[in-house]
C-alpha cells in the first residue's frame, strides 16, 4: 500500500495543477469570450456590425435617439450633433457625433456602446463608426464623427420586438490605455 501512495499523491497534484492552471487560462479568456458572446447574441444591447445596408427597406419605422456620456477623467465635451431620427428597418442612416478635446494635451478616447432596449441589439447594425477604433484629439481639436447603422429587416419577424418603437445608440467615452493626467514612470 505505501508503494502507491507516492503515485497517487503525484497523480492528484497533477490533476490539481491541471485545473488551477485551466481556471487561470479562463479567467483570462473571459473577457474576450464574453465580449465575443455579446457580439454574436447581441446581449445586453451589444450592436452588430455589418459591411453593408441589407438593400431591402420595409415600412416599419423606429424612432433612434443618441445618447453621449464621457468618463469622468475624459477631458472631452461630446454630443450627438442630432437628438434623434426616424428610420425605416433596413435603411442605411448617417448621423454624426461632434467631439471637443478640452484639455491642454492630446487625448485619445475609445468609445464604449450599447442599445436599449438590450432585445433591440441582435438588429441593430452599424456599417461604420468611431467606435472601432481609438479616438485622438489633438489639444482643443474639435470633430465630428460618423455612424452609419441600419435596423435589420428581420426585426419585423421577431415578435418580441413588436412593441420597440424606439431604440437608443448610447456611447461613453473614456481615455485609452495611460489615463489623463497620469505621469508615466
Amino acid at each position: 500500500m505505501s508503494e502507491r501512495t507516492p503515485g497517487r499523491k503525484q497523480a492528484v497534484a497533477v490533476v490539481l495543477a491541471t485545473v488551477v492552471a485551466g481556471m487561470v487560462g479562463l479567467s483570462f479568456a473571459a473577457v474576450p469570450l464574453y465580449r465575443v458572446f455579446c457580439q454574436v447574441t447581441g446581449y445586453g444591447g451589444t450592436t452588430q456590425r455589418a459591411e453593408a445596408a441589407p438593400g431591402t427597406v420595409g415600412a416599419r419605422v423606429i424612432t433612434v435617439r443618441f445618447n453621449a456620456d464621457i468618463a469622468p477623467n475624459m477631458p472631452w465635451a461630446f454630443q450627438p450633433v442630432e437628438r434623434e431620427v426616424r428610420v425605416r428597418v433596413g435603411e442605411e442612416k448617417l448621423i454624426f457625433y461632434a467631439a471637443k478635446n478640452r484639455a491642454a494635451v492630446p487625448v485619445t478616447g475609445t468609445a464604449t456602446f450599447n442599445v436599449t432596449p438590450p432585445k433591440a441589439g441582435p438588429y441593430f447594425d452599424k456599417v461604420q463608426c468611431f467606435c472601432f477604433t481609438e479616438q485622438r484629439l489633438a489639444a482643443g481639436q474639435s470633430v465630428e464623427m460618423p455612424v452609419s447603422f441600419f435596423i435589420d429587416p428581420k426585426i419585423a419577424l421577431d415578435h418580441d420586438l413588436d412593441d420597440v418603437t424606439t431604440i437608443t445608440l448610447s456611447y461613453t467615452f473614456f481615455p485609452a490605455n495611460q489615463q489623463v493626467g497620469e505621469r508615466r514612470e
